[in-house]
């Protein structure tokens, strides 16, 4: 049983939770303009998720003061983990390939262009230009079933190498 805190406003995240899936996906940094892409898609289809019986957690590896303002309007729980526990324990380590990977580039442009647009109409707030734990962190996702068996798990092999909402629900079925 994992002891998570949402940063959002305290409350405990439980990992397992007794009755439901639980989708946790280990992003990069707070403010992170590929995690930020990513997670909207999350956000679009909640409904969807959480219809389908699965609580969606994301962690960060950045301080909770510097990970609050980029997560407020997220429907589902955040976590700080600035010492990377969490990313020790299930070895998504950092890695230079995070964004040296030619798979990875077209993510990038398109997600700075996106934050920048968003940023400038104030919808989205600009990354720490040092952020906690650095920017060369690898994803993971890994689903676990209410009883806290890990029934699916993806190391990332470069920043934007994540389960899509599609890869979560089917897993889940």
């Amino acid at each position: 049983m994992l002891s998570l805190t949402a940063v959002q406003d305290g409350a405990p995240v439980p990992v397992p939770d007794p009755v439901r899936m639980v989708h946790l996906q280990l992003r990069r940094f707070a403010g992170c303009p590929i995690c930020h892409l990513h997670l909207r898609s999350f956000v679009r289809r909640h409904a969807e998720i959480e219809s389908a019986g699965i609580l969606e957690v994301v962690v960060f590896h950045s301080a909770a003061d510097e990970l609050r303002p980029h997560v407020t309007d997220l429907p589902f729980p955040a976590v700080a983990d600035p010492q990377r526990r969490l990313y020790h324990r299930f070895g998504a380590e950092p890695s230079a390939r995070s964004l040296l990977d030619p798979r990875v580039y077209s993510s990038v442009v398109r997600a700075v262009t996106v934050g920048t647009v968003e940023f400038l109409r104030g919808r989205a707030k600009l990354p720490s230009l040092k952020p906690t734990g650095g920017r060369l962190g690898l994803p993971a996702d890994l689903l676990f079933a209410p009883g806290g068996d890990i029934v699916a798990r993806k190391n990332g092999v470069h920043a934007d190498d994540q389960w899509s909402v599609d890869e979560v629900l089917e897993l889940a079925r």
